[in-house]
């Protein structure tokens, strides 16, 4: 199953080698440092959260600077992650990184299978009854443990599970929008 994201995981960055606005995905943030040698602890929006270190390289974003950084090495130790970053050789450099978000190019996600989706790739789209309604727009998703719920911005806000086939007719992400089985006066 592909990664699943945490609410709210996108940004604007700018892609250096398209100059084209490239979408941007929060995957975790930085918590604290790890040792006197550099390696810091990361706390992992992907599920499972070992999916973070799938990447070699990382966008730290701190006090609005985005820094391109290089996996070194990284280790999992029951529910924590840490990671070392090329340049990072010491418990001080690595506290300087402390509450940096970590994120990635969207464009470097493995491709979904069937029936999978990012939550950014739905953040956004338009939500419609099957009569043809318009809801409103995909606010941001949070998971419950049993389904994934998306938030819905329009007249009012909704809250409706998304639950393939049984509620979620319709997803066409390249068309903008998804269908729903769902009253639209609920």
């Amino acid at each position: 199953m592909p990664l699943r994201l945490p609410e709210r995981s996108a940004w604007a960055g700018d892609s250096a080698v398209s100059g084209v606005p490239s979408k941007l995905i929060i995957l975790g943030q930085v918590s604290g440092a790890a040792g006197v040698k550099g390696w810091i602890r990361v706390y992992s929006h992907t599920k499972p959260r070992e999916n973070i270190v799938n990447f070699d390289t990382w966008i730290l974003r701190l006090n609005d600077i985005d820094q391109h950084v290089i996996l070194e090495g990284n280790e999992c130790r029951g529910k924590s992650v840490l990671v070392k970053v090329q340049g990072t050789d010491d418990r001080d450099s690595a506290l300087r990184l402390v509450g940096a978000e970590i994120a990635v190019e969207r464009d470097s996600l493995p491709p979904c299978g069937p029936g999978e989706y990012y939550w950014a790739d739905l953040e956004g789209l338009e939500v419609r009854a099957i009569a043809g309604q318009s809801l409103g727009h995909i606010d941001y998703l949070f998971s419950t443990g049993v389904h994934d719920v998306m938030v819905i911005a329009g007249d009012r806000e909704r809250l409706i599970p998304f639950v393939l086939e049984e509620i979620v007719c319709e997803v066409d992400i390249s068309g903008g929008f998804l269908v729903v089985n769902w009253d639209p006066d609920f």
